[in-house]
């Protein structure tokens, strides 16, 4: 523990302001004390000047536990108090008022290592007075050297696991419900019986699966990597109201004990799932490079060993003089779950992928080239992303690039359209232009349109076919296609009146068109049909006045309407 002195407070030196700090809330709003400058706190009229600067920009909070050393005096007169005379650091918990209320709100202020003079009125001081030393109406001064805190996080909110932060992570990463964890923990009774200690290797666990006992689960989601902490804990939970019986060399534990935990996390892998149906769970064993991903159309390279959950391997890639895999992302090139998982990776980055039938091999069997897949299997791939070479971005592309990926995509979509692989061919008629751009396109940009309209009427997106086939009368107002699909999607939605009145346009455009007067049979097929029923629903009511008025009564407006206007 570092003490100290009074005599030797001014001549501490701090190298760099932006050190690591114990962490804590900055109180004050207002702009940083100068040294010898002097402010009221926050209008309680608790007055600080500052006399040497402290370290980095954390403060200590409620609850914290803060060693300081100080000396305390009436304004004007003689030492009353002093941790500083005896070379003693002193240790309390901030918000109890331990030695005074009004020191614990000063002490919030304060960053590591800085020496301040408070000034307290009365009823922020001795309330009450210090017998033989202070009146209870005095204003008494404070001289405070913080030290150091320790942060205090009542994780559940109800008292039932309270963390100390000894030592602070190495990284801001912190484990969330899927990720795996390795930690090392000792577990004490309140008497000091240890109950539970990890091997000094520590232990590896899922953090949404627990481990030991309920709370060191719930501690370890707040903790980042390489903290240490100590942890109280209360029965509900740890071993609850039955306790727990001797294990290996460690005595049993009573019912309704409380425990105390120091835990460290030592490290984590991330664990990803990678489509959000859990089908496709990576755990990155080693981060990759960067911030960068590969993304939708890039063409990666990978080396991998794919087995069964058995351990059988029967596929490797990139090992053992073999050639890594190159193949682009979202071609259907590979399993669909190696596909989705590749687009998540960084270069370098190593995971694990736990792949299910459903974006493995379904329940085919497949012969690769070490062993037979059989039907219905998991997959476990070790893979490498090795490199990758992304798409350029449209606003990356010149206008004649832009032109030539439009063509490609066309043609690409129009090969997935006949092969009624219709979600991937409609992703291929979206392609950006500016403005200025869109004039030398124009073309392009209309059957890219239509080929999108085909593909959603496929995949019964109607009102997508409806604003695409919109966008082409837009430029192309007699434009058969559009005309022709926008009616098929006026059909599905039973907008009859709507499509008769595109097939009429596009028969005056083309009167000769077979796909058109098709579709115009199927129209009038359409109409005749709900004529009947319509016949049919008022022969029926008419035949009974007691539904006729009743539907009457209903549908006041509507019949006024059509009185009125002779309908």
């Amino acid at each position: 523990m570092v003490v100290l002195r009074k005599s030797d407070m001014s001549e501490i030196h701090y190298e760099d302001e932006d050190e690591d700090e114990e962490p804590g809330e900055v109180i004050e709003s207002a702009p940083p004390l100068k040294i010898g400058e002097e402010r009221e706190i926050s209008n309680s009229g608790i007055k600080k000047k500052l006399l040497l600067y402290g370290i980095g920009r954390d403060t200590p909070n409620f609850g914290d536990e803060v060693t300081l050393t100080y000396m305390s005096k009436r304004v004007g007169e003689t030492e009353l108090d002093s941790s500083i005379a005896f070379e003693i650091p002193v240790t309390f918990k901030l918000g109890h008022g331990e030695i005074v209320k009004g020191l614990d709100i000063g002490v919030m202020t304060m960053k590591q290592g800085e020496v301040a003079l408070f000034t307290l009125p009365s009823e922020m001081a001795y309330e009450d007075a210090a017998p033989g030393k202070v009146p209870a109406d005095a204003t008494v001064q404070f001289e405070v050297a913080l030290i150091s805190w320790i942060t205090v996080v009542d994780i559940c909110r109800d008292g039932g696991i309270v963390k100390r932060i000894l030592e602070k992570g190495k990284s801001e990463k912190q484990p969330s419900e899927l990720d795996e964890v390795l930690v090392k923990y000792e577990v004490k009774l309140d008497d000091g019986t240890v109950v539970a200690k990890t091997e000094d290797e520590g232990i590896e666990f899922y953090v949404k699966d627990g481990h030991l006992v309920p709370a060191l689960a719930k501690a370890v989601k707040t903790m980042k990597m390489g903290e240490k902490t100590n942890l109280l804990v209360q029965s509900q939970y740890g071993y609850g109201n039955v306790g727990r019986e001797s294990e290996n060399v460690f005595p049993p534990v009573p019912p309704n004990s409380s425990l105390n935990i120091n835990l460290e996390l030592v490290s984590l892998k991330a664990v990803v799932d990678v489509c959000g149906d859990s089908m496709v769970i990576k755990k990155i064993l080693e981060e990759g490079e960067g911030l960068v991903t590969a993304d939708e159309g890039a063409a990666v390279t990978v080396r991998y060993l794919a087995k069964l959950e058995d351990g059988t391997l029967f596929e490797k890639k990139g090992f053992d003089g073999e050639t890594p895999l190159e193949f682009v992302t979202d071609e259907e090139q590979v399993i669909p779950g190696l596909d989705r998982a590749a687009v998540t990776m960084k270069k370098r980055e190593r995971a694990l992928l736990t792949i299910s039938p459903q974006y493995g091999y379904g329940e085919m069997e497949i012969k690769k080239d070490l062993a037979t897949v059989p039907p219905s299997s998991t997959l476990v791939y070790e893979i490498e992303m090795v490199d990758f070479v992304k798409e350029k971005a449209p606003w990356e592309l010149s206008v004649g690039e832009k032109i030539e990926t439009a063509g490609k995509l066309k043609e690409e979509g129009n090969i997935l359209y006949k092969s009624k692989k219709y979600q991937r061919a409609e992703k291929n008629e979206d392609v950006t232009f500016s403005d200025d751009e869109q004039k030398q396109v124009k073309a392009l940009r209309v059957q890219c349109w239509l080929n999108g309209a085909a593909c959603n009427l496929k995949l019964d997106n109607i009102q997508q076919v409806i604003k695409l086939c919109s966008k082409v009368l837009d430029i192309e107002v007699n434009n058969v296609k559009a005309l022709y699909r926008r009616a098929q999607a006026f059909m599905v939605n039973a907008d009859l009146y709507l499509a008769e009145l595109d097939i009429k346009k596009a028969l005056e455009v083309d009167p000769e068109n077979r796909e058109v007067k098709l579709i115009y049979k199927t129209l009038k097929q359409h109409q005749a049909e709900s004529n009947n029923r319509d016949a049919k629903f008022y022969e029926n009511m008419f035949s009974q006045p007691a539904k006729l008025m009743h539907w009457i009564d209903a549908n006041s407006a509507f019949v006024s309407w059509m009185l009125h206007t002779g309908g």
